[in-house]
């Protein structure tokens, strides 16, 4: 048993010795992307997990302005990408999954008060049920800067459909919202981060630009624009340390090329 200890610590020891060691590294270049869910007072409790209470949300917004992050949508980056704008010198892009009706009472005034934008992928099935965005408050936020993506029909997991099935989730996700009046609708994300290899080019034959995966790292004007990396922001534990140190775990992750795209 000692033995497995003194194995254990040191082991212990040469990770921290290693992660110090890129911590001196320059930190690579790259665009992060957060993945929300909910900012809210209070959620429901399988929803705990999800939600950045406010309070831990501003914090989170103050680190990222002091580090001197501009928040730009997701169509920004493709525009720039394409050669037809020009980003700020620390860009970073803020996403909220699933459409909870607290991104519109909550969250878009904090945004505003930051002057930030952010991109919301709603499962559109769910647009009017209580707990979730209406189309009216959909059509407001767009008009207040915030992207509308979509999180496909039903939320159910496409790795564990057939083609048609998968094609049929991204397509009509983004007819029904572009036909309630949300602007034409260029990005996507995966539910839960799952994909397969075959759901980039069906999401190009839909229109679709961009989309996002739950894989962490940072993103370049060379990463795959339908698996692009995404850093998960759950329910804050510890803080903005715990903020600064998911941060930290894209770029080793970067730097290591671990599922790097």
């Amino acid at each position: 048993m000692k033995k497995i200890r003194r194995i254990a610590l040191a082991a212990g020891f040469l990770l921290l010795a290693f992660l110090c060691g890129l911590a001196f590294l320059p930190a690579p270049e790259g665009i992060p992307v957060l993945e929300y869910h909910m900012v809210a007072d209070t959620s429901p409790e399988d929803g705990w997990a999800y939600n950045v209470p406010p309070e831990d949300f501003r914090d989170q917004l103050d680190y990222l302005r002091e580090e001197g992050y501009t928040a730009i949508s997701m169509l920004d980056y493709m525009k720039a990408k394409k050669g037809k704008a020009e980003l700020p010198p620390r860009p970073v892009i803020l996403t909220f999954d699933d459409g909870y009706e607290s991104n519109y009472t909550t969250l878009l005034p904090i945004l505003e008060s930051y002057g930030m934008k952010a991109t919301v992928y709603m499962v559109t099935n769910d647009i009017g049920l209580p707990g979730y965005l209406t189309w009216d408050e959909l059509r407001d936020m767009q008009e207040r800067g915030i992207e509308i993506g979509s999180h496909t029909a039903n939320h159910q997991p496409l790795t564990e459909m057939d083609r048609s099935r998968q094609e049929e989730e991204m397509r009509l996700s983004k007819l029904l919202l572009e036909w309630n009046g949300i602007h034409t609708v260029f990005s996507f994300s995966y539910p839960n981060g799952a994909y397969d290899s075959g759901m980039p080019e069906l999401l190009a034959q839909n229109g679709y630009l961009t989309a996002v995966t739950g894989d962490a790292g940072l993103n370049t004007f060379q990463t795959d624009p339908y698996l692009l990396q995404r850093i998960n922001i759950p329910h804050p534990r510890f803080g903005r340390m715990e903020f600064r140190l998911r941060l930290f775990k894209a770029a080793v992750m970067t730097r290591l090329g671990i599922r790097q795209h």
